[in-house]
């Protein structure tokens, strides 16, 4: 059976299996607080507000971007901003020379607000913490909602290249294997379809959806809006580094519309119009999504703190590193 053509029926015996291994998964880090820095840093947040609020007005892409690289950093051994280590590191190889994080950007604005925050609070504010404030305030910025980011990560002192070309989810999966990957972690299929949202915004290269638009004998697939598959195979002649919106109607607005383009099967990567067809709960919560913007954006934001929560494994060496691309000598 190819993995791509997994039959609808499978899907509610993998999400019940998941749910409830999910729930076990994880417990999160028992020491983070919101409050983790009122007393040693009561700046940071405004710190990484107004950087964040600069550099989205300079450029919206950077909203997106970011809230990227704190997905990237979270799927890859927990939320401890390994993705910013740099190869330059001793016994460290890169994350950001892993395959599915070549197109990674944003990482100067990370280096901006940790400058910041190195003046006004000296080997205070973790770059794992400003990593998570700084995504919440990217989706703010881009008219999404807002949350309480739980505060008190620590930095890991490596990196790991190997779980970043494995571990995060591929735009070529399907429902039954996000599902399992989203559980590893903690996130039951509720988190997973919310989190999903986060491609309100954003682009993706044809590289990553070319195999959806030409299957089927160059057609595009069966759950595919055949005027779209056109209309993308025709970006796709400029190459594989093609890059289209997610949402070509509100492209940079932090919406619901996302999950109005997978109900007119119009989502663009593989994973995303995973989530839409096989009838059941995944169904049930696209379409909700899809007439209820305030339900998404609530549902999102929960999911945004329970993955923030995804800690380092047991034993991994911590710290708060002076520069984020880099470890304490």
């Amino acid at each position: 059976m190819s993995p791509s053509r997994i039959p609808c029926w499978f899907v509610p015996l993998i999400l019940s299996v998941t749910i409830l291994a999910s729930t076990a998964a994880y417990g999160g880090h028992h020491h983070l607080s919101v409050s983790y820095y009122d007393k040693t840093c009561p700046s940071a947040q405004s710190i990484v507000q107004a950087v964040m609020a600069s550099r989205v007005a300079a450029d919206q892409a950077i909203a997106p971007a970011v809230l990227r690289l704190f997905f990237h950093d979270c799927f890859v051994n927990g939320c401890d901003a390994s993705v910013l280590l740099d190869d330059a590191t001793p016994f460290v190889e890169s994350e950001k020379d892993a395959e599915p994080n070549d197109s990674l950007r944003g990482f100067d604005v990370i280096d901006e607000i940790k400058s910041h925050l190195e003046h006004s609070c000296p080997a205070t504010v973790s770059c794992a913490d400003i990593l998570a404030l700084a995504s919440r305030d990217a989706v703010a910025l881009l008219g999404g909602p807002t949350w309480n980011v739980q505060l008190g990560r620590k930095d890991s002192r490596g990196a790991d290249r190997d779980a970043a070309e494995n571990d995060l989810p591929s735009p070529h999966e399907n429902v039954t294997s996000l599902i399992t990957k989203f559980a590893e972690y903690g996130l039951d299929a509720r988190d997973m379809a919310a989190l999903s949202g986060a491609h309100t915004v954003g682009t993706a290269r044809c590289l990553h959806y070319k195999d959806r638009v030409y299957g089927n004998d160059g057609e595009g697939g069966a759950d595919m809006d055949p005027s779209f598959a056109e209309l993308r195979r025709r970006t796709c002649q400029a190459g594989d580094d093609a890059a289209v919106p997610f949402d070509e109607q509100t492209p940079m607005r932090f919406d619901n519309a996302y999950y109005k383009d997978l109900v007119a099967r119009r989502g663009l990567l593989t994973s995303d119009q995973a989530l839409y067809g096989c009838g059941g709960p995944l169904d049930h919560l696209v379409e909700m999504y899809s007439k209820d913007g305030k339900a998404f954006a609530k549902d999102f934001a929960r999911a945004m703190v329970k993955m923030g929560s995804i800690p380092p494994p047991p034993g991994m060496p911590v710290e708060v590193r002076l520069k984020c691309s880099m470890v304490n000598y």
